[in-house]
C-alpha cells in the first residue's frame, strides 16, 4: 500500500500487512486496528525524550540492556510470532529491553520490553493513558512510565505479583525515580524536565 488513504480503518490487520505498507505516516496496530500517530512531536516532547534517553544510555553503557527510541516497532505477542499472526505493533517513545534475544532481527522487538515510556503530547491522550496501559499490562510489560510535560510529572506503573500494574504518587520536580529492573539507576525529575521551553 502506497497511501494511508487506502487503508480500511474498520478492517483487522497484522504485522505482515503493516510491514508491507509504504506510506510515510506513522501508525500503530492495536489488536489489529490502525491508530494514526499524528504529526511530529513538539520541542518539549523531544527535549524530555532526549533527557530521559541520555540518562538511560549513560547508565546502561557497557551493560547488556538495550534502550530504543521511536520510531522503533515493538511487536507485542503471547505465543504467536509469525508476522501473519501478530496483531499488535506499537512505537513507544522509549523502550528498555533487558532480554536481547527479543531483538532477533533488525526490524523490531519481538515480545514485551521490560519498561515502556510514553511522553504525552497536547490533545487526546486516551490511547496512551488508558488503551496502552491496558495493553502493556496484558502483554506483561514490567513497568510503564507516562510523562506529563505540561504538569512536569511522571507516573510509574509497576507490575505486581498478580500481574497487574500498581502506582504510587506522581513524581514531580525534586523527586527521583528508581526501579528494581535497573538496580542503582536514579532518574531525577529535575533532569527529566531540564531546559524546557
Amino acid at each position: 500500500m502506497e497511501s494511508i488513504d487506502e487503508l480500511d480503518l474498520s478492517a483487522t490487520y497484522t504485522y505482515a500487512d503493516y510491514y508491507s505498507w509504504r506510506f510515510e505516516e506513522r501508525v500503530e496496530l492495536i489488536k489489529g486496528k490502525v491508530f494514526e500517530m499524528g504529526g511530529a512531536p513538539g520541542a518539549n516532547h523531544q527535549l524530555i525524550l532526549g533527557n530521559i534517553a541520555s540518562e538511560l544510555y549513560q547508565f546502561l553503557k557497557g551493560k547488556p540492556t538495550t534502550v530504543m527510541m521511536a520510531p522503533f516497532d515493538i511487536r507485542l505477542v503471547n505465543d504467536e510470532i509469525a508476522d501473519e499472526d501478530v496483531k499488535t505493533v506499537v512505537q513507544p517513545d522509549i523502550s528498555i529491553i533487558c532480554d536481547r534475544t527479543k531483538l532477533a532481527d533488525d526490524r523490531s522487538c519481538l515480545g514485551s520490553p521490560d519498561i515502556m515510556i510514553e511522553i504525552l503530547v497536547p490533545g487526546d491522550n486516551r490511547k496512551e493513558v488508558r488503551v496502552k496501559y491496558e495493553l502493556y499490562e496484558e502483554f506483561g510489560v514490567e513497568e510503564y512510565w507516562i510523562v506529563f510535560p505540561a504538569e512536569q510529572a511522571l507516573i510509574q506503573y509497576v507490575r505486581n505479583m498478580n500481574g497487574r500494574f500498581e502506582t504510587g504518587r506522581a513524581l514531580t520536580l525534586e523527586d527521583t525515580l528508581t526501579t528494581p529492573i535497573l538496580p542503582g539507576f536514579e532518574l531525577a525529575m529535575d533532569d527529566v524536565f531540564r531546559d524546557l521551553l
